[in-house]
């Protein structure tokens, strides 16, 4: 069993494109990706890029993954230090490479840039490895 991590970017994908997840594969998350997923669909229907319905329909796909959701101290812990490494503003981000090094195998992301910046820390897939 491959275990990957995914970000809220990839959930909406995930979404959006209705995608079935292979049995040979675990995602996990940390616990914030809940909320960072509700506040992109919350965004995008404020900005009339979808409707509520659609937000609802991505919400109920999401919830019906089975995602492992994480965040115990030893991830904050280490996504602290990752954040200070990498210089960044916060460490929402670190959190999911935090998780990819503790427990998974490979992290998916949609942005290139932050694929960039965490080679050497952690395994990259694409999005069409959990197909």
């Amino acid at each position: 069993m491959t275990r990957y991590v995914i970000g809220p970017e990839v959930a909406l994908r995930l979404a959006r494109d209705e995608a079935v997840i292979s049995a040979e594969h675990q995602i996990v998350a940390p616990t914030l990706l809940r909320s960072q997923l509700l506040s992109l669909l919350y965004q995008a229907v404020r900005r009339g890029d979808m409707s509520r319905k659609d937000a609802d329909r991505a919400l109920d796909y999401v919830r019906g993954l089975r995602i492992r959701l994480l965040g115990d101290r030893v991830l904050q812990s280490v996504a602290w230090k990752i954040a200070d490494q990498l210089g960044w503003p916060d460490t929402l981000t670190a959190e999911y490479v935090a998780l990819t090094q503790l427990q998974a195998d490979a992290f998916i992301t949609l942005d290139a840039e932050l694929a960039q910046a965490v080679q050497g820390l952690v395994t990259t897939a694409p999005i069409e490895a959990l197909a």
